[in-house]
């Protein structure tokens, strides 16, 4: 079994590639050739903290091999500034062949390596040919990441960074490293910066909605990334109401979103309200973007068999560049 730790997945796995693994395995989500039981959630007694836990199976694609696994997480809530992320974690792999175990790895590099190519790929799919401008509503580690896997879909020429510490956003924009064709800003009013995004990412750990529905402009496209739980929400209902509102998952989505079921549970909208899941538009099953004017959302919450594909690939990778540690199991 090999053994990665962040940097070796760092050094596995590219987001241009985990793009492609992304579209392969919401493939496979939406026909159904996955197990994906719903993440729960252990309270740590005697802490604010809590033991997430995703199990699932992916079939073989047209990247990698069918694979099953389980990535553990856990998720203590930290002060700005602490070395400390608040999700750390592992993922372990397993082949169908035997059931014997391929890789353990770095939980949180993968995570933030695969939530990102999955907004760039369903950024790719929903969001006008033509957008150039990218709004991050948040600069923290999936901010970055998010930069890197988006500059290759779309031809991007601006990027808007908002964050609720003015400070700490501009030190983020400081530290990218971005063609010279590509300009870096601070906005530090998110009305604004949301007002002249035509690509947009929530990428925060806000639990209320910071992301106002009248603000957005028509044919933006938006991605909520950053809320993962029932309990915790982005944007408002406005949101989900003015979109053609777009899923990874529809079970875990009806269950989980906060955008989404504070909508329905307000009366806003109905179920009937989301337009399909992203690997249902990739199979030609669901419709797409209909016009140019019209607002399109993209809710992540992140599925098992996103981070069992990226797995399987960064272990083939590793063990091919001679990466990570071979035990004996």
């Amino acid at each position: 079994m090999l053994v990665l730790n962040r940097e070796a997945v760092t050094a596995s796995l590219g987001h241009a590639e985990c793009v492609e693994l992304m579209e392969g395995a919401m493939r496979a989500v939406s026909r159904r050739d996955v197990v994906m039981p719903l993440r729960q959630f252990m309270a740590v007694p005697d802490t604010k903290g809590k033991l997430g836990m995703m199990p699932g199976y992916v079939g073989k694609t047209d990247q990698s091999d069918s694979v099953f696994g389980i990535k553990v997480v856990s998720k203590f809530p930290r002060e700005p500034g602490s070395p400390h992320s608040s999700h750390v974690g592992a993922v372990l792999l397993f082949e169908t062949n035997d059931g014997l175990p391929v890789a353990l790895m770095d939980g949180r590099e993968l995570t933030a390596i695969r939530t990102a190519a999955t907004t760039a790929m369903a950024t790719r799919v929903l969001a006008r040919d033509d957008a150039a401008s990218l709004t991050l509503i948040g600069c923290g580690e999936e901010a970055r990441h998010h930069i890197q896997a988006i500059l290759p879909v779309r031809p991007i020429k601006k990027i808007i960074v908002w964050g609720r510490n003015a400070d700490r956003a501009q030190t983020f924009a400081d530290q990218q490293n971005l063609p010279d064709s590509v300009s870096i800003q601070v906005e530090p009013d998110i009305q604004k910066a949301t007002s002249e995004a035509e690509i947009l990412c929530t990428v925060t750990s806000s639990t209320q909605p910071i992301l106002k529905g009248e603000w957005l402009q028509p044919g933006v496209h938006v991605n909520l990334v950053g809320a993962a739980v029932r309990a915790s929400a982005e944007a408002d209902t406005e949101v989900v109401k003015r979109s053609r509102f777009y899923v990874d998952y529809q079970p875990s989505a009806v269950e989980q979103a906060g955008e989404l079921v504070n909508a329905i549970e307000a009366g806003v909208v109905t179920e009937d309200h989301i337009a399909g899941e992203i690997g249902a538009v990739l199979n030609n099953e669901v419709s797409g973007r209909a016009s140019m004017d019209e607002i399109t959302v993209y809710k992540s919450l992140g599925v098992s068999a996103q981070d069992l594909a990226a797995g399987m690939a960064a272990a083939e990778n590793a063990k091919a560049g001679n990466i990570g540690i071979a035990v004996d199991w």
